[in-house]
């Protein structure tokens, strides 16, 4: 007799309210893509846009970009906070493998690790492939994602870690996400089991949500080869958004590519 199978959690992007409690301020990589953004001789498509972490600043910017994101309520998230803005931006449910715009784009960014959810060679190098057909000749892709090290991969943290803490903006009360994470070497995969505590003034839980992700990691030499093949000519990647070589020890990686000036 079988053992019935435990129901999977949902992802995290089901709850864009507590995504946008936890994420909504971080700006570890803001500069780098408004740089980027501001730099673009024409439109910018944000891919996995999320709840607008980067769309707002870049609208604000003055950047004519648009956004795609797979999950339906972080995308409802993002088009009230535009809405309310003032702005008006193009906000599409699609998939980064696998979507299908009207216009190209002078640069095309995916930002805060969301390449790392292309689960399969196959999966990121239908992305790549799809990005660079949303690419203008000379256009740039940009994207940043998460190098597995051999540290990472001798001791990873079975248990849960608290990764991030905050105040809750409304009562100011400690909303903390914890990661408990599994590592599949041989598919280059982490699987994630992750808790959302909000606790009260005293610091005890009063709500725990649970959720699952996967990601997969990539090394250099591996991206660079799919982005090649993908019709890439220029491919340059580093350990960091102020360029920094990568090394050994480099557990990030901030991959640019051009498809070259030629029309295609």
């Amino acid at each position: 007799m079988s053992s019935p199978q435990v129901a999977r959690a949902p992802e995290p992007y089901t709850r864009p309210d507590l995504y946008d409690i936890l994420f909504s301020d971080l700006d570890f990589d803001r500069e780098y893509y408004l740089t980027l953004g501001r730099a673009a001789p024409g439109p910018v498509l944000d891919l996995c846009c999320g709840t607008g972490r980067l769309l707002l600043p870049l609208l604000e910017a003055g950047v004519d970009v648009d956004g795609v994101d797979l999950h339906p309520a972080m995308l409802a998230l993002a088009r009230e906070k535009v809405g309310a803005s003032g702005f008006a931006s193009r906000l599409e449910i699609g998939d980064m493998r696998d979507f299908s715009l009207p216009r190209r784009y002078a640069a095309v960014l995916i930002p805060f690790n969301a390449f790392a959810h292309n689960l399969t060679i196959d999966d990121q190098r239908a992305t790549l492939g799809c990005c660079y057909r949303h690419l203008l000749p000379g256009g740039l892709l940009a994207f940043d994602t998460f190098r597995a090290t051999q540290g990472m991969l001798a001791e990873p943290p079975s248990h849960p870690v608290l990764e991030r803490e905050v105040a809750h903006p409304v009562d100011g009360h400690p909303v903390q996400i914890w990661d408990g994470r599994n590592i599949d070497v041989e598919r280059c995969l982490q699987h994630s089991r992750i808790e959302i505590r909000e606790l009260d003034e005293t610091r005890q839980p009063v709500a725990t949500h649970r959720f699952e992700t996967d990601v997969r990691w990539v090394q250099p030499d591996e991206i660079e080869a799919l982005a090649r093949e993908a019709g890439f000519r220029e491919v340059q990647i580093a350990a960091g958004y102020a360029r920094e070589p990568v090394i050994e020890t480099s557990n990030w990686l901030v991959i640019e590519a051009r498809p070259g000036v030629e029309a295609r």
